[in-house]
């Protein structure tokens, strides 16, 4: 059973790439498109790995990042920032919320798909 992906990106041409590579390294993938669908889907879809960009319409990745680390049903997904805001204060706010990892745009997909393997190395699907 593959590892699951939950990719929340609200822009359309980078949750097309990140579809297209995950499923291409055989990882099953949702798409949320804002803050709020981010976790119903997170919910609905449990997933192991979720790809979460900051800047999102109705609730930012940030506050969802908080927002799954205080559910105990979501403590434990992997939580990878992926995010064109890469300033040293974002990337340290982002770690102190929880995200287990934090990438900004651009970036390599060699690059990404190793780390998204390193983050789920000790997960069982």
């Amino acid at each position: 059973m593959p590892h699951k992906v939950l990719i929340a990106d609200d822009e359309p041409n980078i949750v097309l790439s990140l579809e297209f590579l995950l499923a291409s390294h055989d990882y099953e993938v949702a798409i949320a498109r804002d803050g709020h669908e981010v976790l119903r889907l997170a919910a609905a879809f449990m997933p192991h790995l979720i790809l979460l960009d900051v800047m999102m319409p109705l609730v930012n990745g940030f506050d969802v990042c908080r927002a799954l680390r205080d559910d105990p049903l979501q403590r434990n997904v992997k939580i990878l920032m992926l995010t064109a805001r890469g300033r040293e204060s974002e990337v340290r706010r982002g770690l102190s919320m929880g995200a287990d990892a934090y990438v900004t745009k651009p970036f390599a997909t060699r690059d990404l798909v190793a780390k998204v393997r390193e983050l789920l190395r000790d997960i069982g699907a």
